[in-house]
């Protein structure tokens, strides 16, 4: 069997009486926690060791949030607060003013995190925004008046440059060899820094946090580091000239910020449920400000991030979004009212017979986003398994090809916002750049942005997903605006040389009636669409980012047939497929599944390697010698190894504490029994030892008379009623229980008799065993084969070139310089192997046909990152 760290649930820490097993059993968590012990009021000793269990908790990297044990604590904790209100109405007859405030404060804790947050996202991104466009300009000039001007705020006012802004030379080659040095020097510092302070800072984050949200715990990933290196590197890598963008990695810095502030409020640190609200909201402000559309990025974190949004969090997630954008717009950093460079406004409408090529956009926004997708997990399969100890040198070689490649071009030279900027606007007005709409150079700027197109989408499969933050809504963006440029230019043509034409009928005279940058803006809505397989947030960010209500239908009819075509070529976006890819267990929420299975079929059954604890006879060396043995997260308890009697669970967590406990706070015999249950517990006939600090203290004489007889009692440690189903319950069903309640585990039962039990990891294994059967997988081992062949003739190819690179240095320096340790080949090239390694990279490969591939070492791999 494969081994299961995170296969056993922690569950909450209550004891209530259990008459009826059969019946109790079958309560819900939340109802436990209602009723506490026995019916009676939680105490302050139960509600001090729920808060230590939690304070361990938060530390466990790795693992998976069980939101019904997580609602349980939150009952309990209202109940405690309850019950102390209660007596603070007995001792003093009325509330008082301060304890008016502190519940006037408790209240609306919610509202200053979100205030707050939303501030601290808005000047970060204003301050990115500044150092992005000064770092992208510095590589082509400089200003004379103030060298820290970018070349807009240099050359206010002016339409094309100015003579207070110089380039480096007026010879040719030599800016050529700034550009590309520059590009190499941002480029080597982003990925340096990443991988010296923040490895987590690498990448865009977006499917890393749609599984945070979920429940996944990644331990640093939303840390102070992370943000803080995040929001360094990231103009850096813009600047470098990668084909990445900033909108990825805006998300992620703004849930880090949210992360970081909410953790300085009691509510927050200890409660995951409404930390969640809080993250979400946070990436919906990321999005705000990333595209200057807070409607957008509401809609965005319920279409695309959270897997629970209720009404509450959506209002806190506009509110948080209006509080980012609108500091944005204080700090107004272009300096034109625009929050992002790309904002154009449309002043003419469309006609109907220009449907056609929106269509015709449309589908090309579908087939683009299912071909990058595709060869991007090519690629990344690749850098996973050759070049994980390069990543530096990987950025900076990419940064010093895409220099190489891209500066010829004047629409792959600039910053990629700059350039979609350039794009979108009409012609008319003095908005010319290099005869972009002069008719005579009509076809040289098809060729020069079909070359565009072509060029940038190979650059982003390369790209994506190297050693610096990196997103790809704007290069997406980019390229669908390339082409849709190309494709309004044609048009145009088409209707210059025919005018008369019975197709174009609906054209008024002496107005122009076609608008290439309409159809520009019309496939960066497809091409994002397209890579992200998100459908209403795109029409509303480009509706917000044109104000044109016009262009809403074109925008609906492309958008629409981009989803059609992506699903039928691919399956999910690239922040699902990046899920599956590094193997995160988790369940999307928007899809539906047909099995035809009962539950059986998946669960992991008794008679499997996982631990049983029966209900007595166990002893404490018999106990800690399986904790320590065993890598799993949790253990149900049954009656005895041979019936099978299921009587609950009890969390790796919540056992460990209670024997450190019991250690700490009493003295035992070494030969002391174990008590799992509380019928048990009551019938034992010797005072037990139970952990908690209301026992009375075991006295010497105590244990030598009751030596090898003594209990240890840890039923309230004890979830008495797990979450369990029917073993023909439909593995549907059992799905949606995982989806729509959050919990770790639940154990399949029948008449009482524990028969196993399912995991989030156990669903998505047969679901990929499913689907691997339907696509064939199974039957293309000649194809794997070839593909793995391939990948190693790549790597051989790239070691000899970077081996003989490093000779003719070496040659050329007269050994002076140095690239590589003589006969260790390319270990030792530009920085390979050594310093903090990113622990995503450990995450488990694609699968091919073999068994549960994907999710093999999910929850169970020892990747500490390094706490900072």
């Amino acid at each position: 069997m494969i081994s299961r760290s995170s296969s056993f649930s922690a569950r909450s820490q209550r004891r209530p009486s259990l008459p009826d097993r059969s019946i109790s059993r079958r309560l819900s968590a939340l109802a436990s926690a209602e009723l506490g012990q026995n019916g009676a009021p939680t105490g302050h000793a139960e509600h001090q060791i729920t808060e230590e269990i939690e304070e361990i908790k938060r530390y466990e990297d790795f693992t998976t949030i069980d939101w019904v044990q997580d609602a349980a604590r939150e009952q309990l904790r209202r109940r405690a607060r309850r019950k102390e209100n209660a007596g603070f109405f007995e001792r003093e007859g009325g509330l008082g003013w301060r304890h008016k405030l502190r519940e006037s404060y408790d209240a609306g804790q919610a509202w200053i995190v979100v205030t707050l947050v939303g501030a601290a996202i808005g000047l970060n991104a204003g301050f990115l925004n500044i150092v992005t466009e000064w770092l992208s300009d510095i590589k082509l000039g400089h200003c004379t008046t103030a060298f820290y001007l970018n070349e807009n705020f240099c050359c206010w006012g002016a339409e094309n440059g100015c003579a207070e802004w110089h380039r480096w030379s007026s010879i040719w080659p030599i800016n050529y060899f700034l550009y590309f040095l520059f590009s190499v020097l941002f480029a080597l510092t982003s990925a340096s820094l990443v991988k010296a302070f923040a490895p987590y800072a690498a990448g865009s984050g977006i499917s890393e946090i749609k599984c945070i949200i979920a429940g996944f715990v990644m331990k640093g990933f939303l840390g102070f580091w992370t943000l803080l290196i995040k929001s360094i590197c990231l103009p850096l890598a813009i600047a470098s000239g990668l084909s990445v963008g900033k909108e990825g990695p805006s998300v992620h810095y703004a849930v880090c910020t949210g992360n970081v502030i909410s953790r300085f409020f009691d509510k927050y640190k200890r409660n995951a449920a409404k930390t969640r609200e809080i993250l979400s909201a946070c990436a919906a402000a990321g999005v705000a400000v990333a595209f200057g559309s807070p409607i957008g990025g509401v809609l965005f974190s319920l279409e695309e991030m959270s897997s629970y949004f209720p009404l509450k969090t959506m209002w806190r997630s506009y509110f948080c979004a209006l509080v980012a954008t609108a500091v944005l717009a204080a700090m107004n950093p272009f300096r034109t009212g625009q929050l992002v460079m790309f904002q154009v406004k449309y002043d003419r409408s469309w006609h109907f017979f220009e449907i056609i090529f929106f269509i015709f956009i449309g589908i090309f926004g579908g087939l683009y986003g299912a071909f990058v997708i595709k060869w991007n997990l090519r690629a990344q399969a690749f850098r996973k398994k050759y070049l994980t100890k390069y990543a530096v040198l990987e950025a900076t070689l990419l940064a010093a090809g895409t220099a190489i490649l891209c500066y010829p071009n004047m629409f792959l030279r600039i910053d990629m916002t700059e350039s979609m900027e350039i794009l979108f606007l009409e012609c008319e007005g003095g908005h010319d750049y290099n005869g972009l709409c002069d008719a005579k150079n009509r076809w040289s700027m098809v060729l020069s942005l079909a070359f565009t197109t072509i060029m940038r989408t190979f650059l982003v499969i390369i790209s994506y997903g190297c050693k610096v933050p990196a997103g790809i809504f704007v290069p997406s963006m980019a390229i669908g605006a390339a082409f849709g440029r190309m494709v309004g230019i044609l048009v145009q043509a088409l209707h210059e040389s025919f005018p008369q034409a019975r197709f174009f009928a609906g054209c008024e005279p002496d107005v122009p009636c076609i608008t290439p940058g309409t159809y520009a803006f019309l496939g960066a809505a497809a091409a994002l669409s397209g890579i992200m397989h998100i459908t209403v947030s795109v029409v509303v960010i480009m509706f917000e980012l044109t104000g044109a209500l016009t262009y809403i239908l074109p925008t609906m009819i492309v958008v629409g047939t981009t989803k059609a075509v992506s699903t039928r070529f691919a399956k999910g976006g690239i922040a699902d497929r990046m899920i599956w890819f590094n193997g995160f267990p988790f369940l999307d929420t928007k899809e539906e599944h047909t099995f035809h299975v009962p539950v059986s079929s998946v669960m992991t059954p008794s008679s499997s390697s996982f631990a049983l604890l029966p209900s007595t006879g166990l002893s404490l060396p018999e106990l800690e010698s399986l904790l320590a043995k065993s890598p799993y997260q949790g253990f149900p308890i049954v009656e005895d190894w041979a019936s099978k009697v299921l009587l609950g669970y009890i969390g790796r967590t919540e056992l460990q504490y209670a024997l450190n406990r019991t250690k700490k706070g009493s003295l035992v015999s070494p030969y002391a029994k174990c008590i799992f249950s509380t019928d048990q517990s009551s019938s034992t006939a010797t005072t037990p030892a139970v952990p908690s600090a209301s026992t009375p203290p075991v006295t010497f004489d105590a244990i030598a008379s009751s030596s090898g007889t003594q209990y240890v009692d840890f039923s309230r440690f004890v979830d008495p009623t797990p979450l369990a189903v029917h073993p023909r319950l439909p593995l549907e069903t059992v799905m949606e229980l995982f989806k729509k309640m959050g919990p770790r585990v639940i154990l399949v039962e029948y008449r009482g008799k524990l028969m196993g039990l399912v995991t989030v990891k156990d669903c998505l294994k047969y679901q990929f065993k499913v689907e691997a059967e339907e696509n064939g997988r199974h039957e293309s081992r000649d194809g794997e084969g070839t593909t793995e062949r391939g990948d190693e003739w790549l790597w051989g190819w790239i070691k000899r070139v970077g081996e003989s690179v490093s000779d003719w240095i070496g040659r050329l320096s007269r050994g002076r310089i140095k690239l590589r340790a003589t006969g260790e080949g390319t270990e030792r090239l530009l920085g390979g192997g050594s310093g903090m390694y990113d622990p995503r990279d450990g995450r488990a490969p694609i699968p091919g046909s073999q068994e549960g591939g994907i999710l093999d070492g999910t929850e169970e791999d020892e990747m500490e990152l390094q706490d900072r």
